[in-house]
């Protein structure tokens, strides 16, 4: 479980989280919705570290992250797996390469058991095996973010932070990436974080939904509520779903 409390962020005389206050479920796909500079980035980075919020608390499992020593830092860390936007592998690495690098950087194993791991990982999230010798630009977008995932679980981590997964998708390969996600945050018992304007994935795994609306949270609940809402902000943001149903 991840908690935060009362966090706020400004950038220069700009505030741009304005006392949040949430808790992100274990074991459950938590997804973070909002209009484009609503704040849910700033959101999500805040709560994996990359940036330092000016007031408030965040707790995992309720360890304080605010001012933690390198050492605690980086203790922390080997617990978190990100998935980024555009998958960000190493171009000049191959898929086994690119799975295996946290293993590279975090553990003194053996080659042949960081090698395993890895290649373990790429069977969970069915990367064919002819496919581990190829390099990022040699495989389909839907593949790199299956690599992108495999890379995330290497260490079996207890959060996994994802922005904005399905970004480049079709709708058909999207739908496959969010159920991959979901079944690796429940049969891991993963706590994950998905930053997220995709409503189609709302509806398939939104567990919990937080909606932040120029720096506050207004709402947080389930897929099966987020339609009856009466929040204007909400509505508004939900519209062109609605419609799209009709």
């Amino acid at each position: 479980m991840i908690e935060t409390f009362d966090i706020r962020k400004s950038f220069g005389d700009r505030e741009v989280m304005h006392g949040i206050s949430a808790t992100f479920e274990t074991g459950k796909t938590n997804l973070i919705i909002g209009k484009s500079g609503s704040g849910k980035t700033v959101l999500l980075k805040s709560l994996v570290g990359l940036y330092q919020p000016d007031s408030g608390d965040i707790r995992y499992d309720g360890r304080s992250t605010i001012n933690l020593s390198h050492k605690q830092s980086l203790a922390l860390r080997q617990e978190i797996g990100m998935l980024f936007q555009g998958s960000a592998l190493f171009d000049s690495l191959t898929v086994e390469e690119n799975a295996r690098f946290p293993l590279d950087m975090f553990t003194d194993l053996s080659m042949a058991e960081r090698t395993k791991k890895a290649i373990a990982c790429l069977e969970r999230v069915n990367m064919p095996k002819e496919s581990y010798k190829l390099y990022p630009s040699e495989i389909s977008g839907g593949m790199q973010k299956r690599v992108a995932i495999a890379r995330a679980i290497a260490l079996r981590p207890k959060y996994l932070f994802c922005d904005e997964p399905n970004s480049g998708l079709d709708p058909l390969t999207s739908s496959v990436i969010d159920s991959l996600i979901h079944e690796i945050t429940v049969e891991y018992n993963i706590t994950t974080v998905i930053n997220t304007h995709d409503m189609n994935s709302v509806m398939n795994i939104g567990e919990h939904i937080i909606f932040i609306n120029n720096g506050n949270k207004l709402w947080d609940g389930s897929r099966d509520s987020i339609l009856t809402t009466d929040i204007p902000a909400l509505k508004e943001f939900l519209e062109p779903y609605r419609l799209r149903m009709e």
